[in-house]
């Protein structure tokens, strides 16, 4: 009998994807797909806990950021992105006031601007108060180090988020004191390592020196003040559980 050669499943133009085309898409079809601006995307990702992922075959070619499709289809549904549209829309009012010179009801609307609150995204990430004081590490680091920076109005740090990062690193400090949970200290070239252990979880973070702190130019803030919007949340909650 002869052999009946097998041929190679052919799917025509238009059809359903399979494979690694199915489960990723690259961040240009991720930003299409959500409608939104890419400095609004990764705020999302990065509120959300939601990073890039490395497919083995990578459909759309090497130079392609990609995610997976189950994490943007969480991110369509997600509450916050209407919220985020609502402040967006809400600027463009203002802006469209200060172009017209009206001062009286641009203020007006920065008095109503509405707010995002990250209380739901925290609890929804860290159900057990543990784990969030299992991965504070970062949170900690990130707050003290705002809390030594100079304010700058060119790259959007402003002297209220100095001043709220300083006052919850003295919190964070007198409750560490208070309560005799301070293990080890090391001083290094980078700064201060300080080890505390707080319900049984080991955690470590580092405090700058006390000196002059210099804003380099090849350093994203924006990406790092989303970074902190989270962080101060977090250790505000965790701080009030304590």
């Amino acid at each position: 009998m002869a052999r009946i050669k097998k041929h190679k499943h052919y799917r025509p133009p238009g059809k359903k994807k399979e494979g690694n085309a199915a489960r990723y898409m690259t961040r240009s079809q991720a930003v299409k797909q959500l409608q939104v601006s890419l400095p609004l995307f990764r705020r999302l990702c990065i509120l959300k806990g939601i990073f890039p992922r490395e497919p083995k075959k990578k459909v759309k070619g090497n130079n392609h950021t990609y995610y997976h499709v189950k994490d943007i289809a969480f991110l369509q549904s997600e509450p916050l992105l209407e919220k985020f549209r609502e402040i967006s829309a809400y600027q463009k009012k203002i802006k469209k006031a200060l172009a017209k010179k009206n001062e009286v009801l641009a203020t007006r609307l920065r008095n109503r601007q509405p707010t995002a609150k990250l209380d739901r995204l925290i609890i929804e990430r860290y159900p057990k108060f543990v784990d969030a004081l299992r991965d504070l590490d970062d949170c900690l680091t990130m707050v003290s180090l705002f809390a030594a920076l100079p304010a700058e109005k060119r790259l959007k740090i402003d002297v209220e988020r100095v001043h709220k990062c300083r006052r919850l690193t003295h919190e964070w400090q007198a409750y560490i004191a208070r309560t005799h949970k301070l293990r080890k200290v090391f001083v290094s070239v980078k700064g201060i390592y300080y080890q505390a252990e707080v319900e049984g979880q080991k955690i470590t973070w580092l405090t700058p020196h006390a000196l002059q702190q210099v804003l380099p130019d090849d350093v994203n803030f924006s990406v790092m003040l989303t970074f902190l919007e989270f962080y101060e949340v977090r250790l505000w909650l965790c701080l009030t559980c304590l």
